[in-house]
């Protein structure tokens, strides 16, 4: 079979087309014929050698983590009916035509769903899904999205929107600005502004729309989800124009998801309200936002990290399957910004990289 194998520690070239053996499903397992692979960013950072305390890997190695396909074959022990059902699963080794992964941990994708939609809810959605269950967002909060028009935060937006907070979308420049407000934010915020957390602070206390969000989405009207969502990456525009910050001490996020991580991340964290929530989930900065445990802790403030949306197997499933199903009832869209041949994982990953993207990448095997 083909796969894409990381062969050294380094950029997206080292990512190679090679032949492995199939892969056999032992005692308790099954086989996938793999239709999409799923990537995240993180992946692209491991491929460089970060990380390694938490993704112990050694070159060579087929990286990825989530896929949509079907089963083929089944291992001893395993009921013969999973062969031929659709499926997604956590699997690793992911950019390959076929994987094999216990029989506990696929979760069947529902009749009306497309397999490319499943495979990009395999990590953000749940990921998504699960982070907004750990910090209990609910109706009437306030929640400010850092990294609002990638992959995951596409999915919070709609998610957090679901559950009937008070959304202010944070992206950089004028047409992931847009895409974020199309998407339900209630307010936008442009980060590539030197005061945006200024301007943040008046959005998260502002009953209605922001003019930024109203300039963000006049000024690329008719895009939309479907518009970005082709193969070749989509760069941004002139960063959103804003209305002028009015002062508020008060106003403030219940719950901040961060991620973005680095400065831009820890900028965020005075913006948290006194006994709120700060998720910081995520590190495409190279680092995750390295807020002061003594300064949370003295004014109230509840830390999340990347340890909490480490789900367990069934945890998993269960928010995979709760996910799959708001897809294919409509309630929940992934963004796909561009798809790739599993033979140009390396291309993916450069794009991936050049962080002009708007949603994720899927790759097509």
């Amino acid at each position: 079979m083909r796969a894409a194998q990381v062969k050294a520690f380094g950029g997206p070239e080292v990512l190679a087309t090679v032949e492995l053996p199939d892969p056999v499903p032992g005692p308790g397992e099954v086989l996938i014929e793999v239709a999409h692979a799923d990537t995240i960013f993180v992946e692209t950072q491991v491929r460089t050698g970060l990380f390694r305390a938490h993704f112990p890997v050694e070159p060579p190695y087929v990286p990825g983590g989530g896929v949509a396909g079907t089963v083929t074959a089944v291992g001893a022990g395993v009921d013969a009916g999973w062969v031929g059902r659709r499926v997604t699963s956590f699997v690793a080794g992911s950019y390959a035509e076929r994987v094999t992964a216990p029989v506990t941990a696929p979760t069947p994708v529902p009749d009306g769903l497309d397999l490319r939609t499943a495979a990009a809810l395999v990590h953000d959605g749940v990921t998504a899904a699960g982070l907004l269950e750990h910090t209990a967002v609910g109706a009437g909060d306030r929640v400010l999205i850092l990294g609002a028009s990638g992959g995951m935060g596409t999915l919070l937006i709609q998610l957090a929107r679901a559950r009937g907070a008070r959304v202010v979308a944070a992206a950089r420049g004028a047409r992931k600005s847009a895409l974020v407000r199309e998407l339900g934010a209630d307010a936008v915020v442009d980060v590539s502004a030197p005061d945006w957390v200024e301007r943040a602070r008046q959005a998260l206390g502002r009953p209605e729309p922001t003019r930024a969000a109203e300039a963000g989405a006049e000024a690329t009207t008719g895009t939309t989800p479907e518009a970005v969502a082709g193969t070749e990456p989509v760069a941004d525009t002139e960063p959103v124009a804003d209305a002028e910050p009015v002062a508020d001490a008060d106003a403030a996020a219940d719950v901040v998801l961060d991620g973005v991580g680095g400065e831009l991340g820890l900028s965020a964290f005075p913006l948290t309200a006194d006994g709120g929530r700060f998720s910081a989930h995520g590190a495409p900065s190279g680092g995750f936002a390295a807020v002061s445990a003594a300064e949370a802790e003295r004014r109230g403030v509840t830390l999340f990290g990347i340890g909490d949306v480490q789900f367990g197997e069934a945890e998993a499933r269960r928010l995979t399957a709760h996910v799959l199903a708001e897809a294919t009832a409509g309630r929940l869209r992934p963004v796909i910004g561009a798809r790739f041949p599993l033979t140009e994982a390396a291309a993916a990953h450069a794009a991936i990289e050049g962080r002009d993207l708007i949603g994720k990448v899927v790759l097509d095997v």
